[in-house]
């Protein structure tokens, strides 16, 4: 089983960002920072998130990534079309779901490279 927190603490430390700072960014504690690259078991929402606040991409470091990205991205194709009330309402709720897709075909480039 892959030691999760490791992984978080090498590419933490080879981006240059600051424990300080990430903690801050997380709304979170150094002290659990440090936690986190303590344990093995990492939820992959936080590490979704520290993956963005210090722009790398653990997909191919972390092998549950890409199974919960390919499935997150299922689920949000499968997602059932809401009723507007207006036309406005319509193309904003079209245009957000047009980025999020974008941002998830993009993402599934690159763990494909």
């Amino acid at each position: 089983m892959q030691h999760k927190g490791e992984i978080i603490e090498k590419a933490v430390r080879e981006s240059g960002f600051s424990i300080t700072r990430l903690a801050k960014r997380m709304g979170k504690s150094r002290r659990w920072v440090y936690q986190i690259f303590e344990s093995r078991t990492v939820p992959v929402d936080y590490v979704l998130e520290i993956g963005k606040i210090i722009h790398h991409d653990f997909t191919e470091d972390i092998k549950e990534l890409k199974t919960y990205k390919v499935s997150m991205a299922r689920q949000m194709l499968s997602e059932p079309v809401q009723a507007f009330g207006n036309d406005k309402e319509e193309v904003e709720y079209w245009k957000n779901k047009y980025l999020a897709v974008l941002e998830k075909y993009n993402d599934l480039l690159i763990t494909l490279k």
